[in-house]
């Protein structure tokens, strides 16, 4: 077995990411309910650059979460998240609140992202509400460092609003916050029908807002290709379509009804498949695919390992045909 590295994002023999071992440099309450995680690599040594838009999935004391990366991302000294803590129990954001401390140590998988900036855009709007603003943060140091024009709308309720001082000072006059659902329709209508054209689109936060800016940007004629969101939670998908998972070393078929997981089907027909997170983050589920279409649902493959067609996380995502054939 190859060893865990603690700065470098190497690969093991099957083919999926080390794990990075960071201490936990600081703590700090960024708003209510949010903390602010710092991160640094165990022997001080620089870490991985990574894409605007990153997250890191940590290790929650078992679980396995992604945060958004905050921070700059050209060779780093440190990685910064903001947790917001989920009080229905669910996800690893009550260990972080209650249990993560100074000095500890803490496992992660390398950076990932399915949230880039279009580098050939004519101007960024970003538009961010709630925690989401943490996915913001790295596209906002990115467009000041390469000079690249953006706007940040910043949807939140009052008092709770996380780096709102640290935004003011790197934004200036490019953001604007909204506080309210009328206030926020209202700015975002106005918004999306006053851009440039090339303006590319980014959005991140609670499901209510996602929905409202996709409305809001089909109203305004926005074509499908300039508008990227960003979703924090995969634990309430659609059911998708029913389709057959194709074994091609053994030649079962395993049927996989809607609203069942390609995970949940395998290990129903005793098909033991590594798994860890059940939400489409940490990686481990990952199948390879010989045949068939794929609907990517998870947070951790890249916008070119999803192109190539050849992988699927099976605790999340499905087939987009009536066969699945899997490398099983």
């Amino acid at each position: 077995m190859a060893t865990t590295t603690t700065t470098g994002a190497a690969t093991t023999a099957t083919g999926r990411p080390e794990q990075l071992l960071l201490r936990v440099r600081e703590v700090q309450v960024a708003a209510p309910d949010v903390r602010s995680v710092v991160l640094e690599a165990l022997d001080g040594a620089t870490l991985p650059s990574f894409t605007p838009g990153s997250h890191l999935v940590l290790d929650c004391g078992g679980r396995r979460n992604a945060y958004s990366l905050t921070g700059p991302t050209l060779e780093p000294r440190s990685y910064a998240v903001s947790v917001l803590h989920q009080r229905d129990g669910r996800g690893g954001s009550t260990w972080v609140h209650e249990q993560l401390a100074a000095g500890q140590v803490v496992s992660a998988s390398p950076p990932r992202s399915a949230f880039p900036p279009v580098l050939t855009a004519r101007h960024h709007l970003l538009v961010a509400g709630g925690i989401g603003v943490t996915a913001m943060l790295s596209h906002v140091r990115a467009a000041l460092r390469w000079q690249r024009s953006f706007t940040l709308l910043y949807s939140y309720r009052e008092g709770t609003a996380a780096h709102l001082a640290e935004l003011r000072e790197l934004c200036g006059g490019r953001l604007h916050e909204m506080r309210g659902r009328a206030a926020t329709r209202r700015n975002l209508r106005a918004a999306l029908a006053g851009q440039p054209l090339g303006t590319h689109l980014y959005t991140c936060g609670p499901p209510g807002l996602l929905d409202t800016v996709a409305e809001l940007a089909r109203e305004a004629g926005w074509p499908d290709e300039r508008v990227h969101a960003e979703r924090f939670a995969v634990d309430e998908l659609p059911p998708g379509r029913p389709f057959t998972a194709h074994l091609a070393r053994s030649g079962r078929l395993v049927g996989v009804p809607s609203g069942t997981s390609l995970l949940q089907a395998l290990e129903e027909a005793g098909v033991a498949v590594p798994n860890r997170c059940r939400q489409g983050v940490c990686g481990e589920c990952r199948l390879g695919v010989r045949a068939g279409r794929v609907e990517h649902r998870d947070l951790y493959l890249g916008p070119a390992e999803r192109g190539a067609g050849d992988s699927v996380m099976a605790c999340v995502s499905r087939g987009l045909d009536d066969t699945l054939e899997l490398d099983l």
